[in-house]
């Protein structure tokens, strides 16, 4: 089986890519999804994340915007908050994992924002980097409800530069072109991935 680890700064599309790559029958496993399950009534992340950080466990849920307060800025703090929930979210990809085999497919995608920052990238068989240009970056972040410049700023102060994220993929989606040309861009790297000469990155991941 194929693994494509899907990446991309904030507001450059990745998650209208995963999109497409899902309705081409591609099975796509979503980190960000995984979290907030983790966080919910009942998450297994809720009781050692509100143990870490007192004050953002609140009717027996992690309150994210309390929590996003708590690390924003602070990389020793988000550390600490990624050794606690990378490990769970990897435990619940080994369930999407063997639900993909059991329904035979050749291929899955990995959404995973911080692909590069965690290292994930050695682990896949090829990158795909959601991209667009600084300025209409910019301009879908900050369109979002209770978005800010300086928060914006902040999050981005978390992220490998997009930039680099380009340089070291084995695939760009530019995704300010419209939505026509991604979704061919997709059914491109579906194809070439599937190609019989396509061989593993795995041993020469990129970067």
């Amino acid at each position: 089986m194929i693994l494509v680890g899907l990446t991309g700064s904030i507001g450059m599309g990745k998650s209208t890519t995963a999109a497409m790559f899902r309705d081409a029958g591609v099975p796509v496993y979503d980190a960000d999804a995984a979290v907030r399950d983790l966080y919910d009534t009942g998450g297994a992340a809720v009781g050692p994340v509100g143990e870490a950080f007192p004050g953002v466990a609140k009717g027996g849920r992690v309150d994210r915007e309390a929590l996003r307060q708590a690390v924003l800025g602070q990389p020793d703090a988000l550390k600490r908050l990624n050794a606690i929930v990378h490990p769970l979210v990897g435990r619940d990809r080994v369930g999407f994992f063997a639900k993909a085999e059991a329904d035979g497919a050749d291929m899955v995608v990995l959404d995973i924002p911080l692909l590069f920052e965690t290292g994930g990238h050695a682990n896949v068989d090829a990158v795909v980097v959601a991209s667009a240009p600084a300025d209409l970056q910019r301009e879908r972040v900050l369109a979002r409800p209770g978005m800010t410049p300086e928060r914006l700023d902040a999050i981005l102060a978390q992220q490998m530069a997009d930039a680099e994220k380009r340089a070291r993929a084995h695939f760009v989606v530019d995704t300010s072109r419209g939505l026509e040309r991604a979704r061919a861009q997709v059914a491109e790297i579906i194809a070439t991935l599937r190609d019989p000469q396509f061989k593993s990155r795995r041993d020469t991941p990129a970067g």
